[in-house]
């Protein structure tokens, strides 16, 4: 203990230094942002053909970038190879050409032809646009060297969102030393305040061959360039033409075939029709409608080993969730305590119908509103549930939001009354210059009998230079807390938490590495300790963008319930019972510029009564762009001592992903999983045979990994088409 707080005292120490390097970058790089950093659009006199050669007298004209800042591995200076960006605009669409030139011996990298490719796998731009000036919420379009696309929405000043699919046209075209893009984003596919005529906007390059991510607006290497509060400033030789009301459907049928060979039942066939609708009201605020949605086509859970005492989360994965999930989704702490989770709505039973109002009210509102009804099942009451959302920007790039959810549960006797409600209050903190990021948030739950303690409470505040990284973390849950619409890990208790960090960056064949310090300490009720967790990491990233790091976790835990991390069905640690263990973790990811790539951790020590070890990763091979195959796998080998059986636990996902063509693709995913003794088989073809309009066929089987019994299988075909 008495090392972590030598090391944080070093950290807090240095902060004063690194703060005073910071803020020669911050001040060197703030005379440019949304002033040097401009570009002025001019609009198109005649057609612009989107076919990748960029010869239009428009282009000729347009105005073209300087020269790309360095954001890694160092944010000084200019990229290795130049980039030039131009821009134009009609009445109807922004008009965007790029050109990377590329001189470096050997192939560009990229990886597929899949729309919204995986960024650090593939050379490629990104585009980040903030239409109402916020630099907290925009959209994002890229292209790889493959040509595949990338779109999504934007929010919190930097997170992407990729589910959002719009349409778009885009060509790309090689050349021995370039590669070039052209872009046509119709108006009518984004959202902007009336009579615009000025947008914020970024332009990020990453080229693996040359080890280098740039920007056009310099970005401090701290941050992803998709951050907001670094962009420059488009301006519009005219204002945007007004936005009309937008409406488009896009009805879907389905057949499928599936047999459960557990109960012998016969096979069930089903025949379906359902729709998703999107009505434009104006250009800042959307309505969704659905109705019998379907998601078979979605893809399936990457499944994990699982030793931990609480529920696992996994995203979101459903279209008709997706568009401006924060303003529902960002409320408390997502991955840990939130009152709103989508996956809680519709995976145990189906969804009859939905309805979601979103967007903005000028420049600082945002509101949300949502409400989906379930029907009823042999196992469940019809639900409905309702979300309503409020947040208002202040200062810079902060803002204070209110929700309120409501899980009501449908068909009960009259005398009878069955819900639950939460209403919450959160502060979001952003400072002007992105340094300072932090939130407070008070929650309180409602439902009958509403006993006491039904609190959720947290801060937390987190400062970010080029060297230092400090952050402090507190948080209450009372026992009687209840979001059963949210995702909940634990209730009952008190945190207090801490994290520093600090990074050298020696640009040499190492770029930058450094020390981290991570403190999180549970209390119960009465502030007695009642778990601990203490990491100590030493990370380095080398030159071509591999890294390594190296840790000692040191924990404590006291249990609350009983606990089985095993699949000992007569045995279990008891609740009181206390725990000191820990254990070393070494972990490595290497280049993804080469054809073959593979990431791994491994972990030895202490666990609970006995001891640990296990090793789980990713290694991947491409034959580009067309085949990319993987595996992720996870060995885990546990000893917890008598009466526990030892335990060894494999799970393999061997995955094949064939893209032939830009609007063809086929994926399928093996998963292999001993704890649960199951081997899953998913399959999915995807024909995008018009833009956002799709055939899918999908098939998924599973077995008993003990007697390789079939479970269940099932076929779908589905075909969607967008109707705009």
């Amino acid at each position: 203990m008495r090392l972590f707080l030598v090391i944080l005292l070093f950290l807090f120490s240095s902060a004063g230094v690194a703060g005073n390097d910071f803020k020669l970058l911050r001040d060197s790089t703030s005379r440019t942002l949304n002033n040097a950093c401009s570009y002025q659009l001019k609009k198109a006199k005649s057609a612009i053909i989107i076919d990748g050669v960029i010869d239009e007298p428009d282009w000729e004209k347009a105005q073209k970038t300087a020269s790309f800042f360095k954001v890694l591995p160092v944010d000084s200076g200019y990229a290795t190879q130049p980039s030039t960006m131009m821009m134009t605009y009609d009445d109807k669409a922004l008009y965007v050409a790029q050109v990377f030139y590329d001189t470096i011996p050997g192939k560009r990298v990229m990886e597929s032809f899949r729309r919204d490719f995986s960024f650090g796998s593939n050379d490629n731009l990104l585009m980040f646009f903030d239409t109402f000036l916020d630099q907290t919420n925009g959209f994002s379009f890229g292209i790889s060297a493959s040509g595949a696309k990338w779109d999504g929405t934007m929010s919190n000043g930097n997170d992407i969102s990729l589910d959002w699919d719009c349409k778009w046209e885009s060509k790309t075209k090689h050349y021995s030393d370039k590669w070039i893009s052209e872009m046509r984003i119709p108006f009518k596919s984004l959202r902007y305040p009336k009579s615009s005529q000025r947008w914020n906007v970024n332009f990020s390059r990453l080229d693996l061959k040359s080890n280098e991510k740039s920007a056009w607006a310099p970005v401090p290497r701290q941050f992803p360039t998709s951050t907001l509060a670094y962009t420059g400033v488009m301006k519009f030789e005219d204002p945007l033409p007004k936005s009309k009301m937008q409406f488009s459907v896009i009805p879907y049928v389905l057949g499928s075939a599936a047999k459960n060979m557990e109960d012998g039942s016969d096979t069930d066939y089903r025949k379906d029709i359902g729709f998703d609708a999107k009505l434009g009201l104006s250009s800042s605020m959307t309505l969704d409608l659905t109705y019998n949605p379907d998601f078979a086509q979605v893809e399936v859970d990457e499944q994990v080993t699982n030793i931990d005492r609480f529920e696992l989360f996994f995203p979101e994965k459903r279209q008709f969730f997706l568009e401006n999930s924060d303003l529902f989704a960002n409320y408390g702490y997502q991955h840990t305590l939130t009152p709103f989770f989508s996956r809680r709505i519709g995976l145990d039973a189906p969804v009859k119908a939905g309805a979601r109002l979103s967007g903005k009210i000028g420049s600082n509102w945002r509101i949300g509103f949502m409400n989906m009804t379930t029907e009823k099942t042999n196992e469940r009451l019809a639900r409905n549930y309702t979300v309503a959302s409020v947040q208002k920007k202040v200062f810079a790039r902060s803002n204070i939001g209110f929700i309120a959810v409501n899980k009501e549960y449908l068909d009960v006797p009259s005398d009878t009354s069955m819900y639950n409600r939460v209403f919450g209050f959160d502060y979001n903190l952003a400072s002007k210059d992105n340094i300072w990021d932090g939130k407070f948030f008070y929650h309180r739950s409602f439902q009958p009998g509403n006993p006491d303690k039904q609190y959720a409470q947290g801060a937390m505040l987190m400062y970010s230079t080029q060297k230092v990284k400090l952050g402090f973390f507190e948080t209450a849950v009372g026992e009687n807390y209840r979001a059963e619409t949210g995702y909940v890990r634990r209730t009952g208790y008190n945190f207090l938490g801490g994290i520093a960090g600090y990074t050298f960056v020696p640009n040499r064949k190492i770029v930058s590495h450094g020390p981290s310090v991570k403190i999180d300490n549970y209390y119960n009720a009465d502030y007695n300790l009642i778990e601990h967790e203490y990491e100590l990491e030493y990370e380095m990233q080398f030159e071509n963008r591999s890294e390594l790091s190296l840790a000692y976790t040191d924990y404590f835990v006291q249990l609350r319930h009983d606990f089985n991390p095993t699949q000992d069905p007569e045995n279990s640690l008891p609740a009181g019972t206390e725990y000191d263990f820990g254990g070393f973790t070494v972990s490595y990811a290497s280049t993804r510029k080469s054809l073959f790539t593979w990431e791994a951790e491994a972990v030895k020590g202490s666990f609970y009564s006995g001891d640990i070890q296990y090793v789980e990763g990713e290694i991947g091979y491409r034959f580009q762009p067309y085949v990319n195959l993987s595996m992720n796998f996870n060995y885990t080998d546990m000893d917890l001592g008598a009466p526990f059986n030892r335990e060894k636990f494999w799970l393999v996902g061997p995955k094949m992903d064939i893209t032939f063509t830009d609007k063809i693709f086929w994926s399928t995913f093996v998963q292999y999983n001993e704890q649960i003794s199951n081997l899953n088989i998913n399959s999915r073809f995807q024909w995008r045979y018009q833009p956002v309009s799709d055939i899918y066929l999908v098939y998924t089987d599973n077995y008993f990994t003990g007697n390789w019994n079939a479970k269940n299988r099932a076929v779908v075909l589905k075909m969607t088409y967008w109707f705009n």
